[in-house]
């Protein structure tokens, strides 16, 4: 099955130039949603994690389904002012300013093994920044991964983590 055929793209979104992948039109899909799910899970798995983090918002839908299938847990990474509890932030740079994320200060045990999801590799900076916070608070990345990636965009130079994508986008 190929899951591009399962992903709107749809033009000036949020804003005028911009071509926007959805994956709704995947999510109301369940087969489409299976494979996906069963893809990453080949790929993930070899990586043995004790705990996938997913990425607001749209990676928290890969992330957890995917936790159970793996047997792993699941946490998540949210803008500032997200979460409850007692939370640690991570203040990173964007190409024009800067932007503040953060994890539940209980959410990783020092020295579990992690995988960050996102549904999007763009330019690498969330994800990036999400390494850095997980590596902050103790936990090992062993990998990164999202459905799809803007290859053009050179996101994965940024990521010292083996990174693994289900679909390119190359324009």
């Amino acid at each position: 099955m190929d899951l591009k055929d399962h992903i709107r793209a749809i033009p000036d979104f949020p804003k005028p130039g911009i071509l926007f992948y959805d994956i709704s039109t995947m999510l109301a899909h369940p087969a489409a949603w299976k494979h996906c799910i069963s893809q990453f899970t080949k790929a993930i798995a070899p990586h043995k994690p004790d705990l996938l983090i997913g990425i607001e918002s749209r990676g928290f839908l890969v992330s957890a389904p995917l936790a159970l299938e793996l047997g792993c847990g699941f946490a998540m990474v949210r803008k500032k002012g997200k979460l409850p509890g007692e939370t640690i932030s991570y203040e990173y740079e964007l190409e024009y300013g800067t932007d503040i994320i953060e994890i539940q200060s209980d959410a990783i045990e020092s020295g579990q093994r992690i995988v960050i999801l996102d549904d999007l590799l763009a330019t690498g900076g969330t994800m990036a920044a999400s390494v850095d916070l997980v590596r902050q608070v103790g936990g090992d990345v062993r990998a990164c991964a999202c459905i799809m990636e803007l290859t053009f965009l050179e996101g994965r130079k940024k990521l010292d983590a083996p990174f693994v994508s289900l679909l390119a986008y190359d324009d």
